[in-house]
């Protein structure tokens, strides 16, 4: 049964005398969770007996409950036909490859050309879901940041997914790679992370507003001055991987952000400091994402290979090695 924009009704037997009115409906209901229940019960969108109740009132046999759900919300965004990888879809749950330089979703001052805009016009149904200027969105990459992401389709899916994020639950990979020679094999950095306290565009360990952050790194392969690394967020504070490689001194290639115009001069072959100077964008792939089903709770797990542009780069430093 759809949850969203729908009207239902129903007769409580002898057999659901006693439970809890949130509790039956959520039996009932198989696309609702239990609190996306409770928050129709309080604003009012389900009775009981024509009565708007609290969500914890025990059931009597012979209630009658009827529920009016709201319609999604129309977004304002329009769909677009941009180029977008789809690594898996179901009726529940999109997972996508998104390419650098695309923006997540729309802000004040982007409207078009988005990963959502791409989603509306693929997944004709997502519209409502999760947000008016966000619908589907559970996470998040950067714009420069490349690599896989799962969407939401439903509200059950969307509340699901936030969960497990909020949880985390979900497992993460990033590749990247970072300016210096790293010498130890692995490490975890857990300095706290929050808006910086005077570019409101950076965020900073030195913060007024710290928030817990836990960022554990591997070695893959060291370069002369520069090391590939895969990264394993624990956490998911914006922009946690830029600053706390930043913070160690070894900032990801590229980030234009958080990287010193001076480092890049330090890099001595000049095809490879070309190289990173063209990129546009730090040198983050989101390379592995695995979670839980929303509907089915099968563990799934996803990859995407390193695009071309960071590929290219690891092409130069392999070649400079041998």
């Amino acid at each position: 049964m759809s949850f969203s924009g729908e009207t239902f009704t129903f007769i409580v037997g002898k057999e659901d005398q006693g439970k809890r009115l949130d509790i039956f409906l959520t039996e009932h209901i198989t696309a609702a969770s239990r609190s996306q229940i409770q928050r129709y019960i309080r604003e009012g969108y389900i009775l009981l007996n024509d009565l708007q109740v609290k969500v914890g009132t025990k059931l009597k046999e012979g209630d009658l409950i009827i529920g009016r759900t709201p319609a999604p919300k129309v977004s304002e965004v329009l769909p677009e036909d941009l180029p977008i990888k789809f690594l898996y879809e179901d009726e529940y749950i999109a997972v996508v490859d998104k390419p650098p330089g695309m923006v997540v979703h729309p802000a004040a001052r982007v409207t078009s050309g988005t990963l959502v805009n791409a989603l509306l016009f693929r997944c004709r149904d997502l519209q409502g879901v999760g947000g008016v200027l966000r619908p589907g969105i559970v996470h998040r990459l950067d714009k420069g940041t490349s690599g896989v992401m799962v969407v939401a389709k439903n509200d059950l899916a969307h509340e699901t997914l936030t969960r497990q994020f909020k949880n985390r639950e979900i497992k993460k990979l990033y590749l990247a790679l970072v300016f210096g020679r790293m010498e130890e094999e692995e490490g975890i950095i857990t300095s706290p992370v929050g808006r910086h306290p005077r570019d409101r565009k950076r965020f900073s360990v030195r913060t007024r507003t710290p928030r817990e952050a836990l960022t554990y790194w591997w070695v893959k392969e060291r370069f002369e001055q520069v090391t590939f690394l895969q990264i394993r967020p624990k956490t998911g504070r914006t922009h946690q991987i830029r600053v706390h490689l930043s913070f160690i001194g070894h900032p990801l290639l590229g980030d234009p952000l958080y990287t010193k115009k001076k480092r890049l001069a330090l890099i001595k072959d000049p095809t490879l400091r070309e190289r990173i100077r063209t990129l546009g964008r730090q040198a983050l792939h989101a390379h592995l994402l695995a979670f839980r089903h929303p509907a089915t709770d099968r563990f799934m797990e996803f990859t995407s290979p390193l695009p071309e542009d960071i590929a290219g780069i690891l092409e130069v430093l392999r070649g400079e090695r041998v």
